[in-house]
């Protein structure tokens, strides 16, 4: 999984997303992330149709909305986004939301079947707490691939980090909301860090993930931000970066919704 990506939460005039991850293909990224809620699979899908690069060179994530959950309804679910997407499998398929109609034993021994079948190559988890996630890893009959979840330098996901780092769990995280809408700007510990790697805050913070080795699906539509984003693989943090970020020490959600577990 290429630990740099596009993110595509509320891209959903067709246009602008067709373009965003056209130009981010040709700009170089090799993972496009999506989810049936999101409602713009086919402009992903028709990007990726004409971009010059191999589907075997792309590796291309979405996720099951929390009322399609149940058994039948992921294994439908599933087909209907490969067909919007217009591929035969994709590389990753998360739970979106562990809410709705989400059963542990159902939900992910559908996720199994889906890739017994080849529609799915990875099984992944969204918005899951180390709960949650331990209660999946223990009862899935595949692996638990990936819990994607928004993290930033403002909310680091410790415990979850810990947990995931654990041998016998090997989950990787995805971190979603990386430069936490542009918040990070204002931080001066990320600003100092920033000017000196001639660098910007938003590139260190997607560098920080990177050194925790976390990989980041920031939402750019201008090129000129997908740019910013991919110049980020060129800053390279020592420890003393990663301390004064770490020391940051702040925990601050952006999304928040009701059906976040965390709220129960």
């Amino acid at each position: 999984m290429p630990m740099l990506g596009i993110g595509t939460y509320q891209m959903d005039e067709y246009e602008e997303c067709f373009e965003s991850v056209l130009t981010a293909l040709e700009m170089g990224y090799r993972h496009v992330d999506t989810a049936e809620g999101y409602e713009n699979e086919d402009a992903v899908g028709d990007a990726i149709a004409a971009a010059d690069v191999d589907r075997e060179d792309l590796f291309v994530a979405t996720k099951v909305s929390p009322e399609n959950l149940a058994y039948d309804h992921v294994i439908t679910s599933a087909e209907e986004s490969l067909e919007r997407l217009g591929l035969d499998y994709v590389d990753l398929l998360y739970v979106h939301w562990p809410a709705g109609d989400y059963d542990v034993h159902d939900t992910l021994g559908a996720f199994a079947e889906l890739r017994e079948e080849g529609l799915i190559e990875k099984i992944g988890v969204s918005n899951f707490t180390v709960e949650l996630l331990e209660e999946a890893v223990e009862v899935a009959e595949e692996p638990i691939f990936a819990n994607q979840v928004e993290m930033h330098p403002l909310l680091p996901q410790r415990k979850l980090q810990q947990f995931c780092a654990q041998e016998e769990t090997d989950v990787e995280l995805v971190a979603y909301s990386p430069i936490a809408r542009g918040d990070v700007s204002d931080v001066d510990a990320l600003r100092e860090v920033a000017e000196k790697h001639d660098a910007t805050p938003e590139q260190v913070s997607l560098a920080w993930l990177r050194e925790k080795e976390v990989t980041a699906i920031p939402k750019a539509t201008s090129r000129d931000h997908l740019r910013d984003n991919w110049l980020s693989l060129d800053v390279d943090l020592d420890d003393e970066d990663v301390e004064t970020i770490d020391d940051i020490d702040r925990e601050e959600r952006l999304v928040d919704p009701d059906v976040g577990p965390w709220n129960e």
